[in-house]
């Protein structure tokens, strides 16, 4: 009976695991998905925009392959010093790392490090309550905020800069953020890419959602999009830029209509200068770009100063090393064929990767299945070339424990989630987050785990 190992509960190890269960060949094999963190579903839970229920609901795909009786969820288990990648490879017939991208890409200018300069990952994992994130003041005494980049992300932290409370209350957002948040101050906020629309990468559905906020305004120039030459003549361009181009150009032609808050959407745009002032951002230099002709854009040497007191840098995910496994800093990935790790060229045997460690952040959620599949495909031809896992009868989870772990097993899950509603009702809302590591494993203890 194979045993295998999936790092990771995200999209990308999910998904690993159910193509496991649905192999013919392994119709008794046994799938244990570990997480560092006591809670699953990685960047669907601490990713995902609380205010984007529909895609939250694909924790139900999610949660229907842990909860099936040939998979087990052990939580809280860190791969590391205490448990390298050589033991897990002991205790099972294969391991397949699924841990993503955990990094932000930087912009490489003065000042990015200034205080009140941050990475939308950071900002996005304080109001979504993911254990490790800080409350660093985001918003406080903040007037204008600046997200630098032009994709999804940058979207949604846009977007929750400009909500209100009566928007944010019914999230599950944690309590704390929802009060810092419905509190704040901020009337403007930019969103600026280096690029023009047409190479926008955010989507229609998340571009309307700005149109949509109560008693905010978008802001476009119309001057600034005709640089763009899709903008110009967008009958050339694929249907899902032309929709984003059409709801600019819409915009672009309304009048101000004077409301509490604005969102500006700035194009060829190149931040050259995170600026300082008190000891701490006071805002952003940006260098006008043309386009090349090629796709790209080259700087013009003019200028311009956006104030601003918050900046979010969202210009991309980067892979972070995992102690143990061989990792190409070029890009941020694990050196791999066909999902198969690589070793100093070599095939290594028993690793694997999938997900964002594998391929580099692209890609949507979906992107993970065929991604996965491709990964699952390379473990099943392989399985029974490499020597049998130490104590082939012996549960791995003894060897976990045997390492120090404490596991959060599915049970510890749920007692987390019933812990989230209670502490939801006690405010008058829905289910609400537990934001901190003691919280987290209180609940999960709470269930009797060990």
């Amino acid at each position: 009976m194979p045993h295998i190992a999936v790092v990771g509960s995200g999209p990308g190890g999910v998904y690993t695991a159910q193509g496991l269960l649905r192999q013919n060949l392994l119709r008794d094999v046994r799938v244990d998905v570990l997480d560092r963190l006591p809670c699953p579903y990685g960047l669907v839970r601490y990713g995902v925009a609380p205010d984007h229920e529909k895609i939250k609901s694909l924790q139900g795909t999610l949660r229907a392959v842990l909860q099936d009786e040939r998979v087990r969820f052990l939580g809280g288990v860190e791969i590391g010093p205490a448990l390298p990648p050589a033991r897990l490879l002991e205790l099972y017939d294969a391991v397949v790392y699924c841990v993503g991208a955990a990094a932000d890409r930087r912009l490489g200018v003065p000042g990015e490090d200034l205080p009140g300069s941050w990475s939308a990952t950071d900002f996005v994992a304080w109001y979504s309550a993911h254990p490790d994130a800080r409350d660093d003041g985001y918003v406080r005494a903040v007037r204008t905020a600046v997200a630098i980049g032009v994709g999804n992300v940058a979207v949604d932290v846009v977007r929750m800069l400009a909500r209100g409370a009566a928007e944010l209350t019914p999230t599950d957002m944690p309590q704390a953020a929802l009060g810092i948040l419905a509190a704040s101050e901020v009337r403007d906020v930019y969103m600026v890419g280096r690029r023009g629309p047409s190479q926008a990468r955010f989507t229609t559905k998340e571009l309307r959602e700005l149109g949509s906020l109560p008693d905010t305004e978008v802001v476009v120039e119309e001057a600034e999009l005709a640089l763009d030459a899709g903008y110009r003549a967008p009958a050339a361009l694929p249907g899902a830029v032309r929709r984003n181009v059409e709801v600019l150009r819409a915009w672009a032609a309304r009048p101000r209509l004077g409301a509490a808050r604005r969102i500006h959407l700035r194009f060829f745009l190149r931040p050259a200068e995170i600026v300082a002032g008190g000891g701490r951002v006071a805002g952003v230099r940006f260098e006008r770009t043309a386009p090349d002709g090629l796709g790209g854009v080259v700087g013009t040497g003019t200028y311009e100063e956006i104030g601003a007191q918050l900046v979010l840098r969202s210009v991309g995910y980067r892979g972070v090393p995992l102690a143990g496994l061989p990792f190409d800093p070029a890009s941020g990935t694990v050196p791999q064929a066909a999902g198969r790790v690589l070793r100093g060229g070599r095939v290594s045997p028993g690793e694997y990767v999938a997900g964002w460690i594998k391929r580099g952040p692209t890609g949507v959620i979906g992107t993970n299945r065929p991604c996965a599949k491709e990964t699952v495909t390379s473990l099943v031809a392989d399985l029974g070339t490499r020597p049998s896992r130490d104590g082939t009868a012996r549960d791995p989870l003894d060897g976990l424990v045997a390492a120090g772990v404490r596991p959060v097993t599915w049970d510890g899950w749920q007692a987390i989630e019933r812990a989230e509603t209670e502490l939801g009702a006690s405010l008058g809302r829905g289910s609400v987050k537990i934001a901190d590591w003691a919280g987290l494993l209180g609940a999960a203890r709470g269930a009797g785990e060990g």
